[in-house]
Parts: C-alpha cells; structure tokens; sequence
C-alpha cells in the first residue's frame, strides 16, 4: 500500500513505533486510531483553513503554522487510514 511509506515515516517521527517495526508487521492499535483521527481533525483540518488564511492576508506565521498542522494531520491520516485498513482486512479474514 502507499501510504505505508508515509505512515511509518510519521510514526518514526513520533517515536511511536514499538521496536521500530513497520505497520505492515505491528497492529495498529484502536487507541492509535481514535488518536490519530483526532489529530486530523484537530490539527489537519485547521491546518489547511491557516494556510489559506494566510495566503490571503498574507500572514506568513500563519501560512507556516498552518503547514506545519496540515503536514501532522497528513501523517496521521495516513497512520488511520492504514490501520482502518488493517482492522477491516482482519475482520474479513474471520469471516
């Protein structure tokens, strides 16, 4: 998967991956993805609102910050959308 790339990245960033193993071998705890989509909302969304804000004021700390938000919200969605991925693969294995 692509985003696997990215995900372990911002994991590795966070120092949150156990033994530094990838996603592909380690479970994405339920914890990790309530976590990690409340950064998405928190901070990526916003994020991106400070960018535009500061495009069109032409506020650079603004436009900064709102990068830096919209670069953390983008990792952890891809961290999410990994292990919703893993989670719903598991699940249909089971079935």
């Amino acid at each position: 998967m692509r985003l696997l790339p990215l995900a372990d990245l911002f994991m590795g960033l966070m120092w949150s991956r156990p033994g530094g193993l990838s996603l592909r071998t380690t479970w994405v705890t339920p914890a990790t993805l309530w976590l990690s989509s409340g950064v998405v909302i928190v901070a990526g969304f916003p994020g991106i609102g400070a960018i535009a804000y500061g495009i069109g004021t032409g506020q650079v700390l603004s436009l900064l910050a709102g990068l830096v938000a919209a670069a953390f919200g983008t990792g952890a969605g891809a961290v999410a959308i990994y292990g919703i991925r893993q989670h719903r693969l598991a699940r249909a294995a089971r079935r």
